[in-house]
């Protein structure tokens, strides 16, 4: 387990390492790319209805895991996913919530601060300078069984996994398979039938759970864990029609791929990176600004996409960030998420040295795509590829404080006159992000003393020997 310190709040430990990622532009300061002290994050708990599912996929072997945002009786609690084939038990798994968090945690988009220097020390204006170029630059018995059959369902396998009741099923038509799930408590909407027969089309099974009472009792836990199923498929997709059927409006899904070559994106809807790298004003930092902040940027950016597109908000390589939200994802989790190929012997050619060296950290790529879909504008399953694009990418924002000492020199003086000019351009920034009205974000900017107006990498290190056999090991491990 992690302490709750972890995060760093407040970010008294700085992230600035000498590999530079993609550069963002910073606007209207010489502040350093990749560097800063963490401030916070805008995780999943900022959204009402945000689902998180993390999938784990390489040559074809995918691990999904599903977190469940559920709230209210666990007797009314199910679910229903389509899967490409019957899962046996092996296939199935129950995970701990810490993981997920961990994920989010680490993957959220983050504010970050820096603090001007003394524009009277020469020394200082020119590493400044310096290095805004290299910017640049860079559960069911007999009756059940007759009573599917009679509805041309079939009831493939059951198990008990955890705290959960699982069953797979296949179907002939959708209009029974509907009437079966409804009697057996998995209540679904009208418009479930079209969707149901789309999967039956292709050959897809059913994957269904419910919570078993007595099981969840023993486990001790007072919430639902995430549930996991391996499988191996060559398609690449996530099922989310279902889950818009009885919505009472646009939901939120954070999901959080991990492949071994790139970037993960979606192939029939665009995916369109969060505006990133703004520096903001420095007030956005206090309470809970930076939430409502982060909720109404996104807002914007989905207004502006007509709701039918996704959105990047992370893209790197796991086991080094900058600035971190939370520190990198244990390689035993990786595994536990379905990283299955950490475990291969890896080797790296060192800085272009010929020197063969262990790499650094496992060779897994995280990306971060956060979708708001309801049925009418996302009628689509999301189909993914890898793209083999390794670039780094984060939903970063900027707070960049004055210097606030004396300054006594010509230098000093004319970066005091250029500061109304820096705030306004923030404020209007803050604005055209948000949709929030300009007057009143300059109105808080005086209320902190700012002003708007016009003007003028580590050494490598071998990975980890092998930790406890992973879950799925069975299935892989000796392939």
């Amino acid at each position: 387990m992690y302490p709750s310190n972890i995060l760093k709040k407040l970010g008294k430990a700085a992230g600035c390492l000498s590999v530079l990622g993609a550069g963002l532009v910073l606007a209207a300061t010489p502040a350093q790319a990749f560097c800063g002290f963490y401030v916070s994050k805008a995780d999943s708990s900022l959204f009402n209805k945000a689902s998180k599912v993390i999938l784990a996929r390489a040559q074809n072997r995918t691990v999904i895991t599903m977190a469940n945002d559920y709230q209210g009786d666990l007797r009314e609690f199910a679910i229903v996913v389509p899967v490409p084939e019957v899962l046996r038990e092996n296939q199935i798994h129950v995970a701990e919530s810490r993981i997920v968090d961990h994920v989010d945690a680490y993957t959220a988009p983050r504010l970050v601060e820096y603090f001007d220097s003394d524009p009277c020390a020469p020394v200082m204006r020119e590493m400044m300078a310096m290095s805004a170029m290299e910017d640049k630059a860079a559960q069911v018995g007999a009756n059940m069984k007759k009573s599917a059959g009679s509805l041309g369902v079939t009831i493939e396998a059951q198990y008990t996994v955890g705290e959960y009741d699982i069953v797979l099923l296949s179907a002939k038509e959708s209009g029974g398979l509907l009437t079966y799930l409804n009697q057996e408590g998995y209540k679904l909407p009208g418009g479930a039938e079209r969707i149901l027969g789309s999967y039956i089309k292709q050959d897809m099974k059913f994957f269904l759970a419910k919570v078993n009472l007595e099981q969840q009792k023993g486990t001790g836990y007072t919430y639902l864990r995430p549930l996991q199923i391996a499988f191996e498929s060559p398609k690449f997709m996530l099922p989310i029609r279902l889950g818009t059927l009885n919505a009472d409006g646009p939901q939120d899904l954070l999901l959080f791929t991990l492949s071994r070559d790139g970037r993960v994106e979606t192939a029939n809807y665009r995916t369109v990176k969060i505006p990133t790298g703004m520096n903001i004003p420095t007030y956005i930092k206090n309470g809970s600004e930076f939430g409502e902040f982060y909720k109404a940027m996104f807002e914007t950016a989905v207004k502006k996409e007509n709701m039918k597109a996704v959105f990047l908000e992370y893209a790197w390589d796991m086991g080094w960030c900058d600035p971190c939200a939370a520190d990198p994802i244990p390689n035993a989790d990786l595994l536990t998420l379905g990283a299955w190929w950490i475990n291969q012997p890896v080797t790296s050619n060192w800085q272009n040295k010929g020197i063969v060296m262990p790499q650094q950290a496992p060779n897994v790529y995280v990306t971060r795509i956060h979708v708001r879909y309801d049925a009418e504008h996302f009628p689509e399953d999301l189909v993914l590829k890898e793209t083999g694009d390794r670039e780094n990418f984060q939903g970063r924002y900027v707070l960049q404080h004055p210097f606030s000492g004396p300054v006594n020199c010509q230098a000093g003086q004319e970066y005091l006159r250029s500061l109304p000019a820096r705030y306004e351009q923030e404020a209007k920034t803050l604005a055209m992000l948000t949709g929030w009205d300009v007057n009143s974000i300059r109105r808080k900017m005086k209320d902190y003393g700012q002003n708007p107006g016009p003007g003028p990498g580590p050494e490598p290190v071998p990975l980890p020997g092998p930790g406890p056999k992973p879950w799925w090991d069975d299935m892989w491990g000796n392939k």
